[in-house]
């Protein structure tokens, strides 16, 4: 049976060919113009969205037909090219545009390709705006305009400096440049090599750059994990680089091996850019629910307390701009620093790793260990929305003592563990993330959630 076209508050996603076609991308850029218009204070202004795309074959595809919806409802566009995600976010509030686009399936593989939607804030459409542009696209609600008002195409390439030029703005590129650090990026063929490359060399770091070339044929499975970076790793090893740094193919997460060629992954690296920024520049911080406990020890180093919100970076950056956050982000590799913009940025979480690197004179490795850390376990299974539902009811049962958060899905937190039950936004699967002091105990847990889905999914009697 063919996969379901997603979409959620993270946008569409969907398989090209499968569910996602030109078609399709047409229309829900006919919804999200027509949703602009709709919201807009004055009818007779000319709206603008700023548009930009990972490096995927099937990009060009949907960014034309993304365009070809959205200047049929009268929206000019500016077309950003190949560009990380949040280039996209930066430009269009460089640009006073009313929108973003990003054509983009983040860590999803190749056969896969996405349209993620911005405001004129930088932040992904809350839940509620997010469902009436998904409203629009399903009953074909547009704003179809007159050849007249047609929306224009314009060209701009100003992207990579001014995110570039924003991110040296938020550490010491002199003081990092004394240290001539050695950096391998794995950019994993996507849109983070060409901009990735240029702020390293801007801080004298001396790069070597893997898979950077923007081809959209990724050289591994483009999710940054452990088992796709053991590549990664032993080239830290082999040339004695003091780091190496993995981006997902749109550039707004980023994994970290340490100097020994040893896989920190994706939880340090919120942690460590936390570290610095909340050691430095004080406030508070902000993070998701599927994100470590690590973060809350920082924080509680620092005498303040983590504000935890659903999955997904809207929902961390309106908590961040609501309680004035200097720093957030969420586990899986996504940092998001105010001073450059409400949205995921991996150029933001190499520089400041960078950072502290060079203002504590210690190696990643040296800082992450010093951190700690906990036993972390993430699974993910499919499963409908009933399915879900009832795992997570049959896992109330199970924890009666454990502090019940339902915010998304159901995280149930004990004194020294914790265990994150709930849908994917942007795949078709149950995720379940455990996290305890030890790795027996983290996988305990997971024995017992395994054996409530293997229960609710029928897969034993």
């Amino acid at each position: 049976m063919a996969q379901a076209l997603i979409i959620s508050v993270s946008g569409l996603r969907g398989i090209i060919g499968e569910n996602l076609t030109a078609a399709i991308a047409t229309d829900y850029g006919c919804a999200f113009g027509s949703y602009l218009r709709s919201s807009g204070d004055d009818s007779q202004k000319r709206l603008s969205v700023c548009l930009g795309r990972d490096s995927r074959p099937s990009g060009p595809m949907i960014q034309a037909a993304v365009t070809a919806g959205l200047c049929s409802v009268g929206i000019d566009v500016t077309d950003l090219g190949i560009v990380t995600t949040p280039c996209v976010g930066i430009m269009l509030r460089e640009l006073a545009c009313d929108g973003g686009v990003v054509i983009t399936a983040s860590h999803n593989p190749i056969q896969y390709n996405g349209v993620k939607l911005l405001l004129s804030d930088g932040i992904a459409p809350p839940a509620e705006v997010a469902a009436e542009i998904k409203a629009r696209f399903q009953n074909k609600d547009f704003s179809l305009q007159g050849s007249a008002q047609c929306g224009r195409r314009f060209d701009n390439d100003q992207a990579d400096p001014i995110h570039i030029d924003r991110v040296l703005a938020i550490v010491r590129p002199a003081e990092i440049a004394t240290k001539r650090f050695k950096v391998v990026l794995d950019s994993v063929n996507g849109a983070g090599g060409r901009i990735g490359l240029r702020l390293l060399e801007a801080l004298g770091c001396e790069v070597i750059p893997v898979n950077g070339e923007p081809t959209g044929f990724f050289a591994h499975e483009p999710e940054p994990t452990e088992a796709n970076l053991q590549s990664l790793c032993d080239i830290v090893r082999r040339e004695r680089a003091v780091i190496g740094f993995a981006q997902d193919p749109d550039a707004d997460r980023i994994a970290i091996v340490d100097e020994n060629g040893r896989y920190l992954g994706e939880e340090y690296t919120l942690a460590l850019a936390a570290k610095y920024v909340l050691g430095t520049e004080g406030g508070s911080t902000a993070a998701n629910l599927s994100t470590s406990r690590m973060l809350d020890d920082i924080a509680h180093t620092a005498g303040v307390t983590v504000i935890r919100t659903p999955v997904g970076e809207a929902y961390v950056a309106k908590a961040m701009l609501e309680h004035q956050c200097v720093v957030g982000g969420e586990g899986n590799g996504g940092i998001i620093d105010l001073r450059v913009g409400p949205i995921r940025d991996s150029l933001v979480a190499m520089a400041l790793v960078l950072q502290l690197m060079a203002t504590e004179n210690q190696t990643v490795g040296q800082l992450a260990d010093q951190i700690g850390g906990y036993a972390m376990l993430k699974e993910k299974f499919s499963a409908t929305s009933e399915q879900a539902d009832r795992i997570i009811e049959e896992a109330k049962a199970l924890f009666p003592d454990a502090k019940v958060n339902t915010s998304d899905g159901c995280r149930f937190d004990f004194s020294n563990s914790w265990i994150h039950l709930r849908l994917s936004n942007t795949e078709p699967v149950m995720r379940v993330i455990v996290e305890a002091p030890d790795q027996a105990a983290a996988e305990d847990y997971a024995r017992q959630v395994g054996t409530l889905r293997d229960q609710v999914l029928g897969q034993v009697t």
